[in-house]
């Protein structure tokens, strides 16, 4: 994403200024030169040589940590405490092995690098088979790891453990988040390495800081957003967080992390502070990479999924210390997010660095520490009496007490006011047909009225301190219930598109093993897969799970998203499912809606509720919608085709698009298809 992407994170570990001026070649930073997809340079980019002698010592290293780890299994299968340990070793296993099998050591110094990680992780290890877990007890810098819910890969993250940490105290702490900027050459050798060595920009005193690797370099966006939920789980299950004192913190590429969480979860936090990064797509392009942004319909729609700008509003429900280099042109991303905020009443608090470009000014740093402190100081409001929220998508749902569980219409803006004052609780919506409040109930904080658009319901009294209400939109007026009968499909949180959502979730792979109806489009479809598998392991840091299509087992349909590649011809568990879809598929052609398309040469590319599992995707022959162009400029990464598509395999896959798309649409609210109108 920047210029001073790699510089930034290299000057947080502390290493000497000379290094950090020279750590990224100008070749290598983003501007004009990024905007020719027809030549993309390589994200991860090629490493160095490693010698015959080190590449052997790695090889024996990892086989020594693989055997201490396939023997943990049995040896703690009575300790589940220590079982659940597994992936702070095998963190150590996953960055070698990753870095030596894939030309992924970018620097000769990191070969030594990896060689004391090995060490480490078979120390971890030997000290698990022996019933200890000493790291788990540790202050200072500590690196973890947990099992992730959506390929089963261990993933690191680093904390700082603050020195008065007591684990058999109750005390409970403030903790920190952290995202780092941008840095290609991020393996998981130099994550570790770095958090071993740096505590980073900021550490409050008495806080946990969390340091989440993010799946490598995407602005902690899709698999990298959940990254940061999953990292959150797992620290508030080993230690003891304050959930009132949770901190939003960023800068550079961290802080259009930060930016994003803000505003897609503004009452998990207490305090947000972003500094520099980016907001929004298209202006930042403009600006930051000279781009002249050219979306399709489609796409522009779909950028109201990461524009934090197009949620501006929810600010008000999460206070923000903005901070920005008066000479950085990354201040743009502020400037715009005030700018937004300032047309729905609010008004940013924005520090700025004078005559700085992009780090932060001494003395306006700590402006903005003494800032967040004094909001960490007060904690998170429970319960607070006003709440404003704005949402495109029911993926970002939940404000508080209340929580957005249907929309009239995904993609356009929904609003939900609401006050609590004397036991009344008034909500005004827009756009919004379903909707779920959660009042938490004590002496001080009891509400039995509540009215939505004017309709007013009376409360039952509160079981155990706490009430869940759910409502509907019926001919345009609210009802009790959740409005939504068993076995009719509608789109609601997790269940709602695009295509990339399928890849924030368990997934699994299903790999053809029959012939393709066509042989073009069966090639397609290969290829495709191919490029899927691959991509995933560079862009998001794990091995994608696959499994052939006659080895799904009914717990595969039954716990993941199931991606199916090939066509019905090739592939039986697509079979089965064919005439459950809305796209028509035959050896002759592909039809969609009232049009039918060459089956000789077309495919098709879409996500929709499973029919063997309605509770879980199923996905027709992609990845992550976004390709190599998009990997130069963390802005550009963001989903590139909505619900369904039609893909002309004619033209060849590009570093932009799987092939020709000659339709692309999104279902409507029912699961439903609607007329290719392009709106």
């Amino acid at each position: 994403m920047l210029v001073f992407g790699r510089p930034r994170y290299l000057a947080s570990l502390g290493l000497c200024a000379a290094l950090v001026a020279s750590a990224v070649p100008r070749s290598a930073a983003d501007g004009p030169p990024d905007n020719s997809s027809e030549k993309v340079r390589q994200v991860p980019p090629k490493g160095v040589a490693v010698p015959p002698a080190d590449a052997a010592e790695l090889k024996a290293g990892l086989a020594d940590i693989k055997k201490e780890l396939d023997a943990l299994p049995e040896a703690l299968k009575d300790k589940p405490a220590l079982l659940d340990l597994i992936p702070d070793v095998e963190i150590y296993y996953t960055a070698v092995r990753y870095a030596l099998d894939y030309d992924e050591f970018f620097n000769a110094k990191e070969i030594p690098a990896a060689k004391a990680l090995l060490k480490q992780g078979i120390a971890r290890a030997k000290d698990l088979k022996e019933g200890k877990s000493p790291w788990t007890t540790a202050t200072g810098l500590v690196v973890r790891g947990y099992r992730s819910k959506i390929d089963g890969s261990a993933q690191p993250y680093g904390l700082v453990v603050p020195k008065n940490y007591d684990p058999k105290a109750a005390t409970k702490h403030r903790l920190d988040f952290w995202w780092h900027g941008r840095g290609e050459n991020l393996s998981e050798v130099n994550f570790i390495d770095g958090r071993q060595k740096s505590s980073g920009d900021f550490t409050p005193v008495g806080a946990f800081v969390l340091h989440p690797y993010g799946r490598y370099c995407n602005a902690n966006k899709f698999a990298g957003e959940i990254d940061t939920l999953e990292c959150l789980a797992h620290a508030k299950k080993h230690y003891p967080i304050d959930d009132s004192r949770i901190v939003a913190r960023g800068f550079s590429m961290g802080g259009a992390a930060c930016w994003q969480f803000a505003v897609h979860y503004p009452t998990l936090f207490c305090a947000a502070a972003p500094g520099a990064g980016f907001s929004e797509t298209p202006e930042f392009l403009h600006v930051f990479q000279h781009e002249k942004v050219e979306p399709t319909w489609y796409e522009k729609k779909l950028w109201h999924m990461y524009n934090a700008s197009d949620c501006a509003q929810n600010i008000f429900d999460l206070p923000t210390v903005a901070y920005s280099g008066e000479v950085d042109s990354q201040k743009q991303a502020a400037d715009v997010m005030a700018r937004e905020m300032k047309k729905v009443g609010l008004e940013l608090t924005h520090l700025i660095g004078p005559k700085t470009g992009h780090s932060y000014h001494p003395e306006t740093k700590k402006e903005v520490i003494a800032k967040v402190d004094a909001i960490v100081a007060k904690g998170r409001d429970p319960f607070p009496k006003e709440i404003k929220f704005v949402t495109y998508t029911l993926l970002y749902n939940k404000c508080a007490w209340v929580t957005v569980t249907g929309l009239g219409k995904h993609w356009e803006a929904a609003h939900v006011n609401g006050e609590v004052k004397n036991g009344v609780a008034t909500l005004t919506t827009e756009n919004v047909t379903r909707l779920q409040v959660d009042f938490k109930q004590d002496a001080g904080h009891v509400v039995s009225r509540l009215a939505i658009d004017g309709t007013e319901f009376t409360l039952p009294a509160a079981d155990a301190g706490a009430y869940i209400g759910r409502f509907h939109k019926a001919a345009g007026k609210w009802e009790s219930g959740s409005g939504v009968s068993d076995g009719v499909l509608v789109k609601k949180h997790g269940l709602q598109g695009p295509i990339d959502d399928a890849f924030m979730d368990k997934f699994l792979m299903v790999k053809p093993t029959g012939t393709p109806l066509n042989e073009k489009v069966g090639a397609w479809a290969a290829t495709e897969f191919g490029h899927a598998v691959a991509h995933w392991r560079k862009q998001f840091r794990g091995d994608a799970p696959v499994k052939d299509d006659t080895a799904v087992t009914d717990d595969d349909i039954a716990h993941a998203n199931l991606v199916l590649w090939g066509d019905p011809g090739s592939n039986k568990v697509l079979a089965k499912i064919a005439d459950k879809l809305p796209v028509k598929w035959t050896k002759d052609g592909l039809t969609v809606g009232d049009k039918t398309y060459d089956g000789k040469t077309h495919a098709a590319v879409l996500i929709y509720p499973n029919p063997l599992n309605p509770k879980k995707y199923v996905v027709l022959n992609s990845g992550f919608t976004f390709r190599e162009y998009d990997y130069l400029n963390n802005a550009r990464q963001v989903p590139k085709l909505p619900d369904y598509a039609v893909v002309d395999v004619t033209s060849p896959p590009t570093p932009r698009v799987p092939g020709k798309i000659v339709r692309a649409g999104f279902f409507g609210e029912a699961w439903d298809l609607r007329p290719d109108d392009g709106q």
